[in-house]
């Protein structure tokens, strides 16, 4: 089978984050067997509207980008019509990839990952266009698989991304350390996590919009030197306002690390509450700094939760089971 993947966000080289969930999911899916040619703003002129702080987050920031959206676009659908000439099928991530997808003329599927079905919610007609042509519908949780529902999608599949687990669980540092990872941006709840961490040891991994707001935030780092900060923390913070998924959440989870998260999303397909972790309102800070306290303070409630949360990615978050539901959904989708 050959398959073309299109996406916004890829990794441009060794060490590069942006769109690296997408990246493992291609590898995986190679790894079984398929031809994937992936078409992503590498292949095409984006006018700096890609990476950074992603497309919607620089349309934000820089309207006047949004003047240069339908020539990149433009720019994107002859990539993807040349990639996909001779293929059998495209995998579009985010709903514009969808868009885009379409002028190849090709059987498609569409990967909705949350900030997509933000903005589908201002182009409803759209969005229902898209996900109406489409095969099928991926979703890495059931909240998102819900809200592609309620956009027109008819056949929703729920396959979350697979999640290594590593062969061996590291000593928490002391004195004890709560891990952030991920964007500096209000939707991620960093305001309310450093505002909650207040007196307590916060290691803030990754960069964005309010990286002024964050002292001591260190920036992005490799898979591997972040894998090392797993290692050695206590508590593991995703107090996401809203969660497609959740890939920090899975990965401190695969390193037996206790999760304090938000109550929201592709989080709850991950937290059981009182067994993997600890799930809080968004937003709420007492309720947040509650929890964190709760765990620094109860060594064997860390190791608990840790272990039973090891066992349930080992169980339900493996790339096993990410390659044969996806397979089944790309024959399913031809067929």
């Amino acid at each position: 089978m050959k398959a073309v993947v299109l996406t916004t966000s890829y990794p441009r080289g060794l060490g590069d984050v942006a769109g690296l969930f997408v990246a493992d999911q291609v590898e995986h899916i190679r790894e079984r067997g398929v031809d994937v040619r992936v078409v992503s703003p590498a292949s095409f002129r984006h006018y700096g509207i890609a990476y950074g702080s992603g497309v919607a987050g620089n349309l934000r920031r820089k309207p006047y980008l949004a003047l240069a959206l339908p020539l990149m676009l433009a720019g994107f659908a002859r990539a993807a019509r040349r990639a996909a000439a001779d293929a059998d099928l495209v995998h579009a991530h985010w709903l514009p990839s969808g868009v885009v997808a379409m002028a190849t003329r090709k059987p498609f599927v569409v990967q909705v990952w949350g900030t997509d079905v933000e903005l589908a919610r201002r182009a409803p007609a759209l969005a229902r266009r898209v996900l109406g042509r489409a095969r099928l519908v991926i979703a890495p949780s059931a909240a998102l698989a819900d809200e592609a529902r309620r956009l027109g999608a008819k056949d929703v599949r729920t396959i979350p991304s697979g999640v290594d687990l590593p062969p061996e669980v590291g000593e928490e540092a002391e004195p004890a350390e709560i891990l952030y990872a991920g964007r500096l941006s209000p939707e991620k709840g960093v305001r309310e996590l450093v505002a909650a961490a207040d007196g307590l040891r916060l290691v803030v991994v990754g960069d964005g919009p309010l990286r002024d707001e964050v002292p001591g935030a260190i920036g992005f780092l490799p898979h591997d030197e972040l894998e090392q900060q797993y290692a050695r923390a206590a508590v593991v913070a995703c107090p996401s306002h809203r969660e497609g998924f959740g890939v920090v959440c899975a990965e401190a989870m695969a390193h037996a690390r206790p999760v304090v998260a938000g109550d929201v999303g592709g989080l709850r397909d991950l937290v059981i509450h009182e067994e993997t972790g600890l799930l809080v309102p968004p937003g709420d800070v007492a309720a947040l700094r509650e929890a964190l306290a709760r765990l620094l303070g109860d060594a064997d409630l860390r190791r608990r939760f840790g272990e039973s949360g090891r066992a349930r990615i080992a169980e339900h978050f493996t790339w096993q089971r990410f390659g044969d539901e996806t397979l089944r959904a790309y024959e399913d989708a031809l067929h």
